[in-house]
């Protein structure tokens, strides 16, 4: 630079970004290390918000239904009342309606087979109906549980249920059953697996008269208006809740994520990850910039304008923000990979990714800001003191 009027090319203000950060490499690794870290609680934190909130309306969201009946009152599709089952007649005989199937859903408790019991949570459902079958099926049929007392689980829940097997027999509520198939990856937010059967088997274990059940699964006729069908099911069947399907899956998610406080914690968590991002960026941009304050102060006795050491300083930020992203994604995305096998999900789609570079970009950005008010009080007289 010989002037003011002269502008230096953006290559000028990157290679000396880039030294200024290399120079020391040992604070630089430091750098990188906090920033990655960082990524790494937010990408964690934000991907356990992600997979509790596809966890907790996981039946909702594989349903074929487009409206779901619930007992009055219900906040969440693990925790419900009853219905008659005169409601289900009621409600085929709404205009709009094709079909109205049940499902069961109840606690009970499941005896292992070398003893000790664990909360597990019944799913009773139609066969006949494809309104909610078991997914991700791996092992046997969905076509066995019409069999007397046959069931399907989960197999990330085998151990903690202690069957390993088909054929595997186990008692639920102090009543016979017997594996017939496993799924894998159908996770529950409660912690009490899923167990699959019949409606009609679900009965047995008595927790429910035979005329009850817990949602009745609505499907519409072709070009029917699911929103006049749902206040025309209001109307008809008086102290119940007609949701869309969607609407339910987001209640759901509200219910566990937000009213427990479950979803807060999380957010918490990944906004420490934040400020400590921040605040290690922060210390490392202005201890570089303190160390090469009377360089800055040349570069201002010469003619250089604020301008360009800010630029300076904020691509000594975009470095550390590229290289930190890079460093705590691959980090995620390691920890993606091992609970994927476990009853705890970490889930990172691609939006989530997209959030997690502005958030590092915004982290680096206004950890800058304290080296870029330092400048702004720099003396260009100080370098001939």
């Amino acid at each position: 630079m010989t002037g003011p009027g002269i502008r230096t090319p953006l290559l000028g203000t990157s290679l000396l970004a880039w030294r200024n950060l290399s120079h020391d490499r040992a604070r630089f690794i430091v750098t990188l290390i906090g920033v990655g870290f960082s990524v790494l609680l937010m990408g964690v934190e934000l991907g356990l918000l992600v997979g509790f909130a596809r966890t907790t309306s996981g039946l909702v969201d594989h349903s074929r239904a487009d409206l779901w009946i619930a007992p009055a009152g219900t906040t969440n599709v693990d925790i419900a009342g009853r219905l008659d089952e005169r409601r289900r007649f009621q409600a085929l005989a709404v205009p709009g309606v094709a079909t109205v199937g049940k499902l069961m859903l109840q606690f009970g408790f499941w005896k292992k087979p070398d003893g000790g019991n664990e909360s597990v949570s019944l799913v009773g459902i139609e066969l006949d109906s494809d309104k909610l079958q078991p997914w991700n099926l791996v092992e046997g049929r969905v076509a066995d549980l019409q069999q007397q007392d046959a069931v399907i689980i989960d197999r990330l829940y085998a151990d903690k249920l202690g069957v390993h097997a088909i054929g595997d027999t186990v008692e639920i509520n102090s009543r016979r059953a017997r594996i017939v198939g496993f799924t894998e990856g159908l996770r529950t937010f409660t912690q009490s697996p899923y167990v699959w059967m019949t409606h009609r088997n679900a009965l047995v274990y008595p927790n429910y008269r035979p005329d009850q059940t817990t949602y009745l699964l609505v499907s519409l006729k072709p070009g029917a208006d699911a929103g006049q069908v749902r206040r025309a099911l209001r109307e008809r069947l008086g102290r119940v809740d007609v949701w869309h399907r969607a609407d339910f899956a987001r209640q759901a998610q509200k219910y566990w994520l937000i009213t427990t406080g479950a979803g807060s914690a999380l957010l918490l968590s990944a906004l420490l990850g934040l400020v400590v991002g921040i605040v290690i960026v922060g210390q490392t941009l202005y201890a570089t910039t303190v160390d090469r304050l009377p360089e800055y102060a040349t570069l201002r006795a010469i003619g250089a304008p604020a301008a360009y050491l800010n630029r300076v300083i904020l691509k000594q930020a975009a470095i550390s923000a590229a290289f930190g992203f890079g460093l705590g994604t691959l980090a995620v995305y390691v920890i993606v990979a091992i609970t994927s096998y476990g009853n705890v999900a970490v889930i990172v789609p691609f939006w989530l990714v997209l959030v997690l570079a502005a958030l590092t970009i915004f982290m680096c950005m206004f950890g800058a800001l304290i080296s870029i008010r330092r400048l702004v009080r720099i003396d260009p007289t100080s370098v001939f003191a």
